[in-house]
């Protein structure tokens, strides 16, 4: 081919390159300007606090902020904005401040159960934080605040667990009771029978009787065969893994989109060192999706396909995931110790 002619054919690829550019960045802004129009639709005659939740629907959390901040003090909405704030101030992992929002919800409208339950979360992750004596001081304040909830809302089944959580976990010294859990787990399987047993069977687990564990978790299928794939994190946790790959494979044949049975199998196979090309797949689907607060963040997917990794000897692609995860999260322990590892 002629110079000039390769010369032509570089300024036309180039053309298209950019004219191809162009049209999609024009595309992203018609479709940014559609967002924020139907925003502005939505928001057109309404309250500060029902602006303010458009936008956090929306995800555009900076306005919602602004918006939430402007509620007075004095009106009926400002308990329910800093409810929002402090639920912003959680997932942007600054516990201290949800901590303080929560509470001036909570001091705003005594009533609300949700807002007690969120308080007692951001307390106990800030006591994960802190040394033990901060912890001494904080454990009574979230033992508190989920039995406030449970109190205003009988059917909060999200404070029972949570309940459940402190008296297994919490030293006996600062409250914690094995009894006092079980009989938290069977006012649970009043309102889920599945859940109560599913619930009971994790306390008999952390007791170590395991065999009555795993008559709970029986109980639990044959109340609701849904609940089967929770049993897949006990397998887990019991390092039972070749009964947690088979039910997992199980669940993943009939409902491949099952986000949760994704990440298990690949925290499975990062802990195992088995099925890693499948674990790897599995859990690259799964940073394409947004857990709820109580489900596995992407800062520990990311952690999983760092082990993945890992285990491949593959460091520098491993160093890179577990980077990510600290990003994420500064806290993450697991992919410290992963950084720590591979360095040496």
């Amino acid at each position: 081919m002629k110079p000039k002619i390769i010369i032509a054919v570089i300024i036309v690829a180039a053309i298209s390159f950019m004219t191809l550019r162009n049209a999609k960045a024009q595309n992203q802004q018609h479709s940014s300007v559609k967002i924020e129009s139907s925003i502005q639709k939505d928001i057109i005659g309404q309250s500060s606090l029902d602006k303010g939740k458009v936008f956090y629907e929306s995800k555009k959390y900076l306005e919602a902020e602004k918006i939430f901040k402007s509620v007075a003090r004095k009106t009926s909405d400002y308990a329910s904005a800093q409810h929002y704030l402090g639920r912003m101030a959680f997932d942007k992992k600054a516990y201290d401040n949800a901590v303080d929002y929560f509470k001036e919800a909570t001091e705003a409208n005594s009533g609300q159960a949700v807002y007690f339950h969120e308080l007692g979360n951001a307390y106990a992750e800030v006591a994960k934080e802190s040394n033990v004596f901060t912890q001494a001081m904080i454990a009574p304040k979230v033992k508190n605040a989920w039995e406030k909830a449970i109190e205003l809302d009988s059917k909060n089944i999200d404070a029972h667990i949570s309940l459940i959580g402190f008296f297994t976990q919490v030293p006996g010294v600062l409250g914690g009771s094995m009894s006092k859990a079980k009989a938290i787990a069977t006012e649970i399987s009043k309102l889920n029978v599945a859940e109560g047993h599913w619930q009971m069977g994790w306390i008999l687990a952390e007791e170590k009787n395991y065999t009555e564990a795993e008559k709970e978790f029986y109980k639990m299928v044959i109340a609701n065969p849904a609940y089967k794939k929770n049993l897949s994190d006990y397998y887990i946790d019991e390092k039972q893994y070749e009964k947690a790959f088979e039910l997992l494979e199980e669940i993943l044949k009939k409902t491949p989109d099952d986000y949760l049975s994704l990440y298990r199998f690949g925290k499975a196979a990062a802990l195992t060192g088995s099925k890693l090309d499948r674990g790897e797949e599995y859990l690259k689907k799964y940073l394409d999706y947004t857990p709820n607060n109580n489900e596995p963040s992407i800062a520990r997917a990311n952690v999983r396909l760092g082990q993945i990794k890992e285990k491949e000897g593959k460091k520098v692609e491993a160093k890179k995931y577990f980077e990510i995860a600290l990003r994420l999260d500064t806290n993450l322990k697991e992919a410290k110790e992963g950084l720590d590892r591979i360095s040496k």
